[in-house]
């Protein structure tokens, strides 16, 4: 790894991957492959997680290419010079920002969109100009071994490559120098990411996740919220990380969305065969351990040989419910009730900040109240987990739920440094010794 790390670096110093032309021909070359690749992509996605065809391509592959698309629609934009302004004391100078690749670039992805969360960040550190290593998830198998093989097929190690292994390589990796480091995870591994890269103050992406709050009040329009967090929670068997991980329901509607929200599921999750699994043994135990049979209002069927969970309602939930104590990740829904949204606010305030925050109201000033008071990386009104799908908006946490944020252009700035030039065309030499009282009083009365 560390050979092939100094390979990177001595191909990055001669300065090919800068050009805009070298950088649009590997996007397209990246494009050419995923879509070569389409098909075992798909069966890789259905050995690992069970993931059906049309939710492979619209979730990852479809996801990637249309990211791709638009970056080499908009390189040469992301790529030009940005003219700032310049004071007046600077006359006679131009001032502009230009975008530099960092060099040498890790991305580490995790298990639950194996293909999608390497390939999306990729494309922004192809943009910007980087060299790159693929450190992919370890449990997603059949993916990996696709990656390998489509990556290395398509570009010179030197350039991009791919590193499998374990966590025990991840480390090792980690170890090395690297320019910038693009983490997707969990807020523990993200912290020991982070701690090995502040030993080369190397700065670092993170993508991590939390506990993502959905809030329902009595003006919401039920069957619309209740179609919404069946789709976001249920989508990839609920191993999305903005996916809604517990409902807060004004009392006075929570039996009428109950029900609707049951008859969501049975409406568009009852074909087992369209519904995902968990990624391996450990993670299918985790899930088994944190529903309360006593709380169960619907599904709880599982298939531990299949690593199969239904999608499962826990009710009349409480923080001191062991589903309350961590992430999910998983097909359960915990329902909690509350009958005043300050007092919500205030519990929530308490929380750690969640990666997402989705609130289903038709009042105004409610919405506005949460949106306001409440931190966290994203979300939706009247919506879930969409905001992901928008490459306009940059996608991130705050706090425990990540560092930075990525998609689009916001990918392109991500892996490059803004670099800040004044380029100086007058001589002036107003701010230069020896100085003089009346130089002094000049300086005062410009800079004020």
């Amino acid at each position: 790894m560390k050979t092939l790390l100094e390979k990177q670096r001595r191909y990055f110093s001669t300065n090919e991957t800068k050009s805009f032309a070298f950088r649009k021909e590997q996007l397209i070359k990246l494009r050419k492959a995923m879509t070569d690749y389409e098909e075992a992509l798909k069966a890789a996605l259905y050995e690992d997680l069970h993931k059906s065809s049309f939710e492979a391509y619209a979730t990852e592959i479809g996801f990637t290419l249309h990211s791709i698309s638009k970056a080499i629609k908009q390189l040469k934009k992301w790529m030009k010079p940005k003219k700032e302004k310049t004071p007046i004391f600077m006359f006679g100078t131009k001032s502009y920002v230009i975008s530099e690749p960092y060099g040498q670039v890790l991305i580490i992805g995790p298990y639950n969109y194996p293909a999608q969360l390497v390939l999306e960040p990729l494309v922004g550190a192809i943009a910007s100009g980087n060299t790159v290593i693929i450190k992919p998830s370890e449990y997603a198998t059949a993916t990996e071994k696709v990656l390998v093989e489509m990556i290395t097929k398509t570009f010179d190690p030197s350039y991009i490559a791919v590193v499998t292994g374990d966590y025990k390589v991840t480390s090792e990796l980690l170890d090395l120098r690297f320019d910038y480091i693009f983490f997707t995870g969990s807020t523990r591994v993200g912290q020991i990411v982070y701690e090995k890269a502040s030993k080369h103050l190397t700065p670092v992406t993170l993508e991590l996740g939390g506990k993502s709050p959905t809030i329902i009040d009595e003006t919401a329009d039920l069957g619309k919220a209740a179609s919404s967090v069946a789709f976001g929670k249920f989508l990839n068997a609920g191993q999305t990380c903005i996916a809604p991980d517990y409902i807060y329901v004004h009392e006075s509607i929570h039996d009428k969305f109950h029900e609707l929200l049951v008859l969501e599921i049975n409406k568009r999750f009852n074909d087992r065969e369209q519904f995902g699994t968990i990624i391996h043994d450990g993670h299918f135990e985790r899930l088994s351990n944190l529903i309360d049979p006593s709380k169960v209002t619907y599904g709880h069927e599982t298939n531990k040989d299949d690593k199969f969970i239904s999608p499962t309602i826990l009710d009349h939930v409480t923080w001191d419910d062991k589903v309350m104590q961590e992430e999910i990740f998983g097909p359960i829904l915990p329902i909690l009730t509350y009958t005043n949204l300050d007092e919500l606010i205030d519990i929530i305030k308490q929380k750690e900040k969640p990666l997402a925050l989705y609130v289903f109201s038709r009042n105004r000033n409610n919405i506005n109240k949460v949106l306001t008071e409440l931190s966290f990386g994203g979300g939706a009104v009247n919506d879930t987990i969409m905001h992901v799908s928008n490459g306009h908006i940059p996608f991130g946490g705050v706090g425990q739920s990540g560092l930075g944020a990525y998609h689009g252009k916001h990918s392109f700035e991500t892996f490059s440094h803004q670099k800040s030039i004044v380029d100086k065309k007058l001589h002036l030499t107003l701010a230069y010794p020896p100085y003089s009282k009346g130089r002094e009083k000049l300086v005062k009365k410009i800079l004020k």
